[in-house]
Order: C-alpha cells, then structure tokens, then sequence
C-alpha cells in the first residue's frame, strides 16, 4: 500500500491508498454518521448516513476507497437534507417504547434522530404484525430492528459462523409518490428496509452458531438483546468497570457492568459484560460468563491454618489462571523459603518456547492476533481453534473474509464452522490428518514456504531426501482445429470455413513429488489446490495450538516451528493453553514434581487454597482483583476487580510470611525487566483504543535476541491409532472451573460426539457409555455436537470434580473403548 493524502473538511489526512473515507476520517477525529458500517466489517450500504461529496461527486464514505489528492467535503445542505430524511425513515413505525428498551441511553437510533435535529414526520406505510423471537442466548424483536444488517456482518465476516440473513419481510409497497417526493438515497433504503428482517439460518428460524452473543453487542437498538439481561436494569444506572477477560489467553477487553442487587440489597453484582465492537469482539464465555465471583469473609481461624500449612508444605501447585502479580508472590515465596513451584502447563510452555527460541533466535514467537488479522494467507496448526481460542479462530476467519485470503487448517479432528469460512480447495482447506503427524505438516509447511539459500545444509538435504519423481495425469486445455460449414453471406452457398474450439485432452507428466504429503495424508493434487490459494498473496501468518505444546515430541516440533519464523515470512502465533500461561512461565522457576506436602493454589492438592469456595482457604476470584495478565499478542494487561472481596488475599498470606507489600498490585512494577517487562506501576498502565483502531492497553514485552542453532531432528516414528481416538478438549463456551461456575454456561462433561459418529457407535445425547483407556476407565453421558465431525470424539476437563484428565496420559489424544451402559 502507498501513503497518500486526502482532504477532509480542510484537514489533511495521511491514509494507504485504497482505505475507506470512513476509517481516515475516523482515525482522524472527523465525525461522518453510519449506522450500518462495522469498522471489521465488508461495506453493507444499508443505512447510507456516511454520504459524503468526493472532489464534487456524492459517494458514500464506508467503501469508497482514498485516492492521493481527493478532497472531501462531509456535510452539504442536499446531505443534510438526505441524512435528515433517512432518519425520518428510520423512525416511521418505530415502537416508541424507549422508557423499557434495554438499549434506551446508549441507543445509536436515539442519538442520530437528535443528531439529525429529527423532529417531525414527514412518511407513512402500514405496519405489519413482526413477533418477538427467542434465540436462546438472545432475544429478537423485530419491532425494533431497524435492518443495518451489523448483526449479518459481524456473524460472517469476524465470527465466521454466518448463521444471520435477511429475508422478505412481507410488507406493503410504498406509496408511488414518495419515489418522485423523497430524496433519492432515503427512498432507496427505506424501500429495502420495508422489505426486509433478520432471520436465523437454523431449521425453523434457529439460531445455529457457536452462540457468541456479538450479534447483541453491534445491535444499534434493542432488536437483539441478551435473554439474561432483558429488562433488569437501564443502562445508564450501571457502573461500567473496565476489565480484562480471564477465560483464555487473548485477554479481551471487557467492561463489567455492575450495579447493586436490589434497593433493599446493597450488594453488588454484575449484570452483563459488554464490548467495544469496534475494535475487538467476545465469545460467548465471555459475554456469558462473568458471575463466578464468590463471597467470603475474614477468617482468622482458617488464616493462621493456612500460615501453618505453608509452613509445612515444601511444594505449592497452582494454576496459570492468575496475575502476573499474583505469580510473582509466589516465586517470592520460592525465593524465601524454598518451595518447589509446580505448574504442568506453564512449564510446558516455558519449555516449547526455549526450543523455539533455540532455532528462531527471539525469546518469544513473532507475531501477533493483528498480524493474522492483516494476513491474507493463514495457517492453523495444533489447534481446535473453534474452543482453545475463539478470538484467534475469528482472526483466522477475517483473514480469509475479508483479506480475500485463504487458509490451510490442520487438525485431526473435523471442523464445519471452520470449513464454512470459504470456499473449500479455493479459500479455505481443512485437512483432516491423523495424531502425531504435526512434525511432517511443519516440515512441509518449511519446505513449501522458505527461502531454500537459505536454509541450513542439513535441513535443506533433509527435505530434499522426501522429494522423487512421480507420474502424473492431468487435464489440460488445448485449441484444436476444426472446419465448420457456413453459409456466404454474399452468394448464400455453403463454405468451409477454419475455426479453433477449446478441448480437454489428458497429459501424463512428470512431478517432483515430497513423501512429506503421504506423511500428512494428502496426494499431489494438494499441490494445485495450494498454488491457486497461494496466488496473489504477500502477507503471512500462522497460528500453532496446544497440540504442539503438549506433544510427545514437543521439543523438536518447537525447533521447526522456529525455523519457519527465520527462514519464511510468517508471522507466528503461539497459543498460550490458559489465561497467564505466558506470564507464569516468564515470572517462575518452575519445578516438574511436587515434594512431600503440597499446597494447591487454584489446583487440587494436601491443602486447597482456592476462589471456588470449597478448599481450605478461600481467595479471590479474577473478577475480584485487580492485577495484569500477560496475553497471546506478549501483552501486558490491566483488569480491574468487578466486585468486593471481604475476605483475604494471597498478599495477605505472603505478608504474614514476611514478604511484604501493601496491596496486590505493588508488586506491578516489580515484574521481572530481565523477562521482558516494563518498571511501570498498575495505575500508570494505559487501557483504551483510540479511533485509528490502535490498541492502547497495558504494554509489550520486550522480546529478548538469543543464540540461535539449526539442530533439529527428523521426524519421529508415527505411532498408529488404530481404535475410538479421544480428543482432550472443552465444548464452546467452557473453558475451566470458573467457567463451570456462571449460571449461563451449562454445558455438561459428557462424551462429545459428531451427528456421523454417534450414528456409527448407535449412540444418543442421554445415553450413558463406559470410556476405557489404558490410564482409567470414566462413565459419562453423550452429548451430539453438531459443530464437530469426523469419527474423532472428545471429553472436556472444565469440571475438575470429575477426573476427565485421568484418561489421557499427557498427550491431547488417546485411543479408548467406548461401550453403551
């Protein structure tokens, strides 16, 4: 893209040539109205506010595209005349019901009726009957949508599920005369608007989607609200706290909005989570997942018990779902007093990533969510990205929408949502391959995609040994002659006449062909499937998953993976499995296994220390702390506590011990500078965005250059799966005891199985099975998931009361029996 710029209302803008008005004149500060435009968003030009006069020329602000030198005039008495018209339209039947609307105050309908100085009404049609509808999750009301179509965008082109349209509304034309009375652009949408309503694309009007909830969050009115919130509180009465989501390791910016419970109850709770669209979108545990706040009081018997415990104990286990201050404590602790620090995934973590630093020569993986964002070819590896990381799954999604990109997704188990993304062999291939194949698929990915005069000699002949020549037939197109008979147009007699017809004619040729496809279950056509992806792209990116992280053969898959990050273009994304995973395995000298008395922060052990509110001492849950994580983009973020804790803390705890500190958050500027943090204090850390779509939260983490070698193994012995595979994995929505905790999560630890598979084992949601593997044998009832397939089952570990993670021995797939009770 070139730097260009553009005029706007006499300021001069700088913008990349080819970006929409509306988006430089936003990061310019310059406001134009629109309803319909979503930031992230294709251009639907439904609600036709941005016009805007272009060197002269009306044209609309969301998809025209800057060219160097224009000049833009965003207000002219025929605009005006139009955006006040399209307002009138806006309100014709409109209920005016504001005083119970659960949007009234922060309604975009509402402020451009008072924008626009809309005052009277100047157009009529008869109204039809439109009934409310129930969407689980959300509600619909057809009375109030006003059709910008923002839900039908969003669903598609950032999450990827497409379960919004609009369909015929079933309404009385028009009136003839409006078409030669009205102005042009306000007939125009009014006449598809009085034609038009969202439906869901489910059987009969359901809502099929992985029930994320954005559609609520972009709604302008409050035609889509939340069944959960619906007419419980106004909007302004809430107090909005912002706050960083916990649930997993992209850290999403959340405000919870808080208000006391009653006028008689004083207590405080959380109504709803909310987002700001614009500029990063939830899932739905994180729309729907906020009350697992738990109340406790100060115990002075259970405090000193604690304190006796920690005198005893020589190990403390602990979960990465806590702060980076929260972590710090206890490395101190370690420091003092010696304990072991055990954390299974944080170590894992910590020790992908020394590998990976080994071959890619940076201390952290290079990129970022954005960098996927941006890309327009994506790689997905090592992850069911649909429940380990949604926010990375919709990135991979607009890349491919909206990037007019492609994407290559890997994985064993059979995802339809992320098929849906594109059109399949053209924009998107998911390849479905077998466990343990990952070392063969990232050996591929290096040899399609690096600089070959480059690569270490070793390397270079190792992915040379795969290559031999095969036969191959292919079809091609060929111009054959051929003599067609005419008539002269001047003497009327039959001539011969030459001509050349396009024929299909079949060719054996010659290929250099890599075995590493039969390694990854694919043949020689994936190359002309991946050449047409791959045309016209420049811009990178690849997502690895907790698959590689908890490999058997994680070391040599992390070295490859940093192969790929110095010898090709991409723009690498490691997935941290948990919400701090990151900043754990950056802050603490972790231990493999515990000694003989081990106490359990946030994870089961001799003395439970927890904010589930049924071990021995009781903590503060996230969204009762204030603290910072550190993120998949290496971001550190600041949250802020939602709701009071009267009970104590684990600086309380570390106080006692003798490591003091005044508040939690002291210990913020005293995050390790040696590991990449910042010497910045909680309260000075930023959290907001700015109009240019900058994200302003926390800081970076400085990533460190290191020594770098080429010493990577050959891929390892396959081993054979050869009976049912289970897969270790939370259904959508769930992601750990938390989680578990929130009234609208109901999700339950069940068998999960596709429509096809469930079919094979003659099984159905309600029926009971023995799951047996070589660890443990488990009776669970069977849940249908119509969002996977394949014949690849899976168990969720989100509810630790039942141990799910006894069947697998380490490693995200295991082969087990499964038999109906």
């Amino acid at each position: 893209m070139n730097n260009i710029t553009i005029t706007i209302d006499g300021k001069e803008c700088k913008a990349e040539e080819g970006e929409f008005i509306l988006n430089v004149a936003r990061a310019n500060d310059i406001f134009i109205p629109a309803i319909c435009y979503l930031t992230r968003c294709t251009p639907s030009l439904a609600c036709r506010l941005c016009l805007v006069e272009s060197d002269g020329k009306q044209v609309y602000a969301c998809n025209a595209k800057s060219k160097d030198g224009m000049v833009i005039d965003t207000i002219t008495n025929n605009i005006a005349t139009e955006r006040k018209a399209i307002m009138e339209v806006y309100d014709v039947n409109h209920p005016l019901q504001c005083g119970v609307c659960d949007q009234s105050g922060e309604c975009e309908l509402q402020n451009y009726t008072l924008e626009m100085d809309t005052n009277q009404q100047s157009y009529a049609v008869r109204d039809i009957h439109r009934p409310s509808q129930d969407w689980g999750h959300i509600k619909y009301d057809p009375g109030l949508c006003i059709v910008c179509e923002r839900c039908v965008s969003v669903c598609k082109d950032v999450i990827g599920d497409s379960a919004l349209s609009t369909v015929k509304r079933g309404a009385d034309a028009l009136n003839k005369e409006f078409k030669e009375s009205m102005p042009k652009d306000a007939y125009a949408m009014w006449n598809k608007l009085n034609k038009s309503l969202i439906s869901a694309n489910g059987e009969n009007n359901t809502l099929d989607c992985t029930a994320c909830g954005e559609c609520s969050s972009v709604c302008p009115t409050g035609a889509i609200v939340s069944s959960d919130f619906q007419y419980k509180s106004n909007a302004w009465e809430l107090e909005k706290i912002p706050a960083t989501c916990a649930h997993c390791s992209v850290g999403c910016s959340i405000n919870y909005e808080v208000k006391t419970t009653s006028i008689a109850d004083a207590t405080k709770r959380i109504y709803r989570v909310t987002n700001d669209f614009h500029y990063v979108s939830l899932c739905g545990s994180g729309r729907y997942g906020f009350d697992f706040e738990h109340n406790a009081i100060k115990d002075e018997e259970k405090f000193n018990d604690t304190i006796k415990a920690f005198k005893k104990a020589d190990t403390i286990k602990f979960s990465s779902i806590i702060t980076n201050e929260e972590a710090l404590i206890l490395q101190k602790l370690k420091e003092k007093f010696g304990y072991k620090l055990v954390n299974d995934d944080a170590l894992r973590f910590k020790n992908f990533m020394d590998s990976y630093s080994s071959t890619a020569g940076t201390s952290l993986y290079n990129g970022v969510l954005r960098d996927i964002n941006n890309s327009n070819f994506s790689i997905s590896v090592g992850s069911a990205l649909k429940t380990d990381s949604p926010n990375s799954r919709f990135a991979f999604n607009n890349a491919i929408s909206i990037n007019k990109g492609a994407g290559l997704y890997f994985h064993p188990m059979g995802d339809p949502v992320v098929e849906g993304f594109g059109k399949k062999g053209k924009t998107i291939e998911t390849i479905y391959h077998k466990p343990m194949a990952e070392e063969a698929i990232l050996y591929l990915i290096l040899d399609l995609f690096a600089k070959k005069d480059e690569l270490p000699k070793q390397v270079s002949e190792y992915l040379n040994s795969f290559y031999e020549k095969r036969k191959r037939t292919i079809t091609k197109t060929v111009k054959e002659k051929v003599i067609k008979k005419v008539k002269d147009p001047k003497t009327g007699e039959e001539v011969e006449k030459p001509t050349f017809v396009n024929k299909k004619v079949k060719e054996e040729v010659e290929i250099n062909y890599s075995k590493l496809l039969d390694l990854v279950g694919l043949d020689e056509n994936f190359y002309d499937t991946f050449e047409a992806m791959l045309l016209k792209k420049d811009k990178f990116s690849l997502i690895l998953g907790e698959d590689l992280i908890i490999h058997p053969n994680s070391t040599n898959l992390a070295k490859i993976a940093g192969m790929i990050q110095k010898y090709t273009e991409f723009k690498i994304v490691v997935i941290p499995s948990n919400t701090n995973t990151l900043g754990v395995s950056l802050i603490c000298d972790l231990d493999k296994d515990v000694g003989d008395y081990t106490i359990g922060y946030n994870e089961m052990a001799d003395f439970n220390i927890n904010a589930f509110g049924n071990g021995n001492f009781d903590i503060p849950a996230i969204n009762q702390q204030e603290g910072t994580f550190t993120n998949i983009n290496k971001n550190v973020l600041p949250t802020n506590a939602a709701l009071p804790y009267d009970g104590y803390t684990l600086n309380d705890l570390a106080s006692s011990l003798g490591i003091q500190a005044e508040n939690t958050i002291d210990y913020t500027e005293a995050l390790p500078v040696d590991k990449g943090f910042k010497s910045l204090s909680f309260d000075d850390l930023p959290n907001h965005f700015t109009n240019a779509q900058e994200e302003v939260r926390g800081y970076y983490l400085d990533s460190a250059k290191s020594e770098s070698f080429d010493d990577i193994a050959e891929i390892s012995e396959v081993d054979s799966f050869d009976g049912q595979i289970i897969y270790m994995a939370n259904p959508v929505k769930q992601f750990n005891q938390f989680t578990n905790n929130c009234e609208q999560l109901t999700a339950k630890t069940a068998l999960y199985l596709s429509e096809s598979l469930a079919k094979t084992l003659k099984l159905d949601s309600g029926n009971s099975v023995e799951i047996e593997t070589k660890n443990n044998l488990i009776t669970l009832p069977v849940e249908i998931d119509n969002k996977i397939s394949g014949d690849i089952a899976y168990v969720p570990t989100f509810d630790k009361s039942i141990e799910t993670e006894s069947l697998f021995d380490g490693y995200r797939f295991i082969e087990a029996k499964v038999r109906s009770v």
